[in-house]
């Protein structure tokens, strides 16, 4: 696959996750209850109307929604940037030597001696989450891998981002590598020769250029 071809692969994926993000929205609705309810008492005493309180219950499950297919359309396009450098490596999962569960830890991407997990976000504030990458550490660094994270979208809340800079600091402990935000993007770029962030700049501003053409054809 050549790097156009990749490009236009990389397009056509974004193209797949638009739509599946539209039909989800679309197809699951938000359930408000009535203008009666305890939800809705709460919102007026927070000063908002029955139309502010639905607006903020639209947008948190447009969000959750958002969030699920962005986190996956980053991992998929950034696999297929080094199945193009890599093509004869793959994901494997590896058998958990810490602990029963999980049985084992998949590797997104293995590359020779280099266990590779991407992560569009994590924003994980729970306590557990921690013990668990800690144990996947551990466990890959054991068998003789270098631990490596990809995360190119790093958390905003204050809780989650002391967790993902605790799991930095333990894969930093048996050698392993941490890339996040541009860190992310520059990894991506120097290891597989495709500039991901590069592609997705121009993908964006084609579709920002779209939407401002069509809300003028719709005002004429």
């Amino acid at each position: 696959m050549s790097q156009a071809s990749i490009d236009i692969s990389i397009r056509t994926l974004a193209g797949e996750y638009l739509e599946r993000f539209k039909k989800q929205t679309e197809d699951s609705g938000v359930e408000t209850g009535d203008s009666h309810g305890s939800r809705f008492l709460i919102h007026k005493v927070f000063g908002l109307t029955e139309e502010e309180g639905r607006l903020i219950d639209i947008l948190q499950k447009k969000g959750e929604i958002f969030s699920k297919y962005a986190s996956l359309f980053l991992e998929t396009a950034a696999l297929w940037c080094f199945r193009e450098k890599f093509p004869e490596a793959a994901s494997c999962r590896i058998r958990n030597t810490e602990g029963r569960r999980p049985k084992a830890f998949e590797i997104d991407y293995l590359v020779g001696k280099y266990a590779i997990q991407i992560k569009g976000q994590d924003a994980s504030t729970a306590i557990d989450h921690v013990a668990k990458e800690n144990r996947r550490i551990k466990v890959l660094a054991d068998a003789g891998y270098v631990p490596i994270r990809v995360a190119f979208c790093y958390p905003n809340n204050l809780q989650a981002l002391q967790i993902q800079q605790t799991i930095k600091t333990s894969y930093a402990d048996v050698g392993g590598q941490y890339y996040f935000g541009e860190g992310a993007w520059s990894y991506v770029r120097t290891k597989t020769g495709v500039d991901l962030k590069a592609i997705l700049e121009e993908l964006a501003e084609e579709r920002m250029m779209n939407n401002v053409a069509e809300r003028w054809l719709r005002s004429e």
